[in-house]
């Protein structure tokens, strides 16, 4: 059976056309998302704006040497990072965070001094690594130093620069230009001595300088703190290189030469001031950081990864416990989930606590340009926005402030859009769905309803066996049903007019046949001519066969209204075949019958008309005797399944495929008009098939071969016999 595409599937499919509902939603929030980042963008801009409103024309804010020098040289130039714990002097760089990364090697390339009469002069054989922090009012400063032989100050020796030795040089805030040696007689705590402004020559203890010295496998390590008060912006320090006790420097490496104040380098420390201005603007939810011209972080405020933005807040989920909630947690999300991403709560920021900060916003924004980015962080988890604003300084760029969120917050406001979205979507997809398939069902069921009200209006022989019902419903479908009952109603009348066309002809017509017939009947009572006797013989010849024609029509007319009036009796059916066959003995007997083969039969009670029973078979057998080609008929009754069985077969012409199935229908008849001695209009066995019929049966032929002849097979049905 082909593949039905029904009008309910049809419309089931029109319906998927829903589900493209999600998709345009989707587009309308990310649409929305692109408004919410330009938002962001342009408040981000607008917070860097605003804070480095407080920072222009304020020098004083700013580091006198370090962060307004042209250019800055690295080794030379330091920086201090922003500690957030306090260090423990104790030589062990395992509280100093991330002392790998951020410490600086010097060595060969660092190198201030070379002893030429040294031995080792083409091999250095120290080197060292350091990295300087601030902590509440003290500049922090670790030395790992790597030296194959460490020479310590001699008991007793008053010269302390004939060992290894640690140097540095600052320049405080007051201007003022000092020098202090760091040299120790064993590892422990430092001995720190001033070595200018010195009354009688002799170095000074200095004990505001605190430290430890750590011996190692490697060399050796010198960890100390300095108050800030005595750093002031320049600073350089040196180690010197002692191979043997009392022995002279064969080499001295250093971030700049620490004799003569000019030669010293900067340092860059978070400023304090700007810091608490910076602090104040931590409520925005923003990570904000403020540079100087060479890229170095002055200040610094907040948490990137707390940074969201103040859409963070207004996404925060309903904490209702309603059934609906519940639903949307416990199955809906975590589907909606397969295909939105949830904003990372950790990530990895490779600006995060650095100490200089680099990218085209930045460099835009030194270069007078507000500026804004968006980019990436180092694991690809989060987008992170920046935004940066220049710092004026008598008209010339200083710094910058860079205000930096990431997208979190409206990544989690576009999920929770999305979450109704999708949640609004699918209650209305599945209402949608199934008023669509109920309404489809209704239309299908009303258009069956009416193929097989038409369908039982009329039989198989096209006659009108029922009206149709007239619809009430006032919609096309109501339309098309009173249209149908409309045409069969039509149809009925014309079929009606057909039906008692034969009678009315018959009746119509039998006058005037009389009358002809009666006047030749006169005529050739007449003295005539002998040519004429001819004549008047052909006319009778035609009116005889004319007034058969009207008995036949007359026949079957009078057969449809006699069977409304006949009562069914019982009777004997095989007594009835029995009597009807030695008939048609006498009637044809050139032919010789046959009945069940031999077999005897025996009584079927049979309840029915017997007269018409009896018409029956002489209409088939007639037809039987008539196309027989041997000049025998056989006919075999059996009981079936509470069904007479009763076939009539004869051995002749073949019955036309397309003529099997209406060959008991009115007016049809497959004899050749070479045989047709007499009038035939196919009235015989459309008499046999109104017989049974009434009778509750079924009439049919059908060809058999070998040899080649027809069977007519009559059912009858036996649900009354006694």
């Amino acid at each position: 059976m082909p593949f039905r595409f029904g009008l309910r599937g049809k419309l089931f499919l029109l319906s998927t056309f829903l589900f493209s509902i999600p998709w345009f939603g989707y587009q309308y929030v990310w649409e929305m998302e692109k408004y919410l980042r330009y938002g962001q963008e342009q408040t981000l801009v607008g917070t860097a704006r605003a804070l480095a409103t407080t920072l222009h024309d304020r020098p004083n804010l700013f580091n006198s040497h370090a962060s307004f020098l042209p250019s800055v040289e690295k080794g030379r130039d330091l920086y201090g990072y922003q500690l957030k714990n306090p260090i423990r002097l104790d030589g062990q760089y395992r509280d100093w965070p991330n002392f790998t990364s951020r410490a600086h090697e010097y060595g060969a390339d660092h190198l201030l001094y070379r002893d030429a009469k040294s031995t080792t002069a083409d091999a250095l054989t120290m080197d060292f690594k350091t990295t300087l922090g601030k902590y509440d009012k003290y500049l922090y400063l670790f030395f790992n130093i790597t030296d194959d032989k460490v020479v310590y100050r001699a008991k007793n020796m008053i010269n302390i620069d004939r060992n290894d030795h640690l140097e540095l040089a600052f320049v405080d805030e007051t201007g003022k230009f000092s020098r202090y040696l760091v040299s120790n007689k064993k590892p422990g705590w430092l001995d720190t001595y001033r070595i200018t402004d010195l009354e009688n020559g002799i170095p000074v203890v200095t004990p505001q300088i605190q430290g430890q010295w750590l011996d190692t496998p490697q060399g050796y390590n010198i960890e100390l703190r300095v108050p800030l008060s005595m750093v002031g912006d320049k600073i350089a320090f040196a180690v010197h290189d002692v191979d043997q006790e009392q022995g002279k420097v064969l080499n001295t490496v250093g971030s700049a030469d620490p004799r003569f104040a000019k030669t010293l380098g900067t340092v860059l420390v978070p400023s304090p001031e700007i810091e608490r201005i910076v602090r104040s603007m931590r409520y925005t939810n923003s990570s904000i950081w403020v540079v100087d011209q060479h890229h170095r972080v002055l200040a610094t405020a907040g948490d990137i990864r707390q940074a969201a933005g103040v859409w963070h807040k207004k996404s925060a989920g309903s904490d209702s416990n309603s059934w609906w909630r519940n639903l949307e947690q416990k199955w809906l999300i975590p589907l909606y989930y397969m295909v939105l991403t949830r904003p990372p709560s950790d990530f990895i920021d490779q600006l995060y606590d650095a100490s200089n900060l680099t990218g085209k916003h930045i460099v835009g924004a030194l270069q007078g340009a507000a500026t804004s980015q968006w980019r990436l962080t180092q694991d690809q988890q989060a987008v992170i926005l920046s935004a940066a604003y220049p710092i004026f300084i008598n008209n010339q760029v200083q710094g910058a402030v860079i205000v930096e969120e990431t997208t979190n917050g409206i990544r989690t406001l576009r999920n929770r859009a999305l979450e109704k979205l999708f949640s609004s979507i699918l209650a209305i997809m599945l209402l949608g769905a199934v008023a669509f398939f109920l309404f489809a069902s209704r239309i299908s069921s009303r258009i069956r309803t009416l193929r097989n009200q038409a369908e039982q209006a009329i039989d198989e022989h096209g006659r009108i066996k029922q009206a149709l019902p007239l619809s009430t419903t006032n919609d096309e479908i109501g339309d098309l049903s009173r249209s149908f009952t409309t045409a069969v109603n039509r149809l009925s009348q014309y079929n009606h007019y057909l039906e008692n066309m034969s009678s009315r002809l018959s009746h119509e017509l039998r006058t005037p046949i009389a009358v002809v017939r009666t006047s030749l009947e006169n005529l050739s009572m007449q003295t005539m001519p002998d040519m004429a006797s001819a004549y008047i013989d052909r006319a009778q010849s035609g009116i005889t066969r004319l007034n058969l024609i009207l008995t036949n029509m007359s026949e079957a007319t009078r057969i449809e209204q006699m069977l409304h009036t006949t009562e069914k009796i019982e009777f004997d059916f095989s007594q009835l075949l029995k009597g009807c066959v030695q008939g048609y003995q006498q009637i044809y007997p050139k032919v010789g019958f046959t009945i069940n083969d031999g077999e005897p039969l025996k009584g079927l009670n049979f309840l029915g008309s017997p007269e018409h029973i009896a018409q029956l078979l002489d209409k088939v057998v007639a037809n039987a005797v008539e196309f027989t080609r041997d000049s025998k008929v056989e006919l075999a009754v059996r009981e079936e399944k509470s069904q007479l069985i009763l076939t009539i077969s004869n051995n002749g012409e073949l019955l036309p495929e397309q003529m099997q199935e209406r060959l008991f229908d009115s007016m049809v008849s497959v004899r050749s008009s070479k045989k047709q001695e007499q009038p035939h209009l196919g009235l015989g066995l459309y008499i046999a098939r109104l017989i049974c019929e009434f009778h509750q049966g079924k009439i049919s032929a059908s060809n058999h071969h070998d040899p080649d002849g027809v069977t007519v097979t009559i059912s009858l049905p036996l649900g009354a016999k006694s």
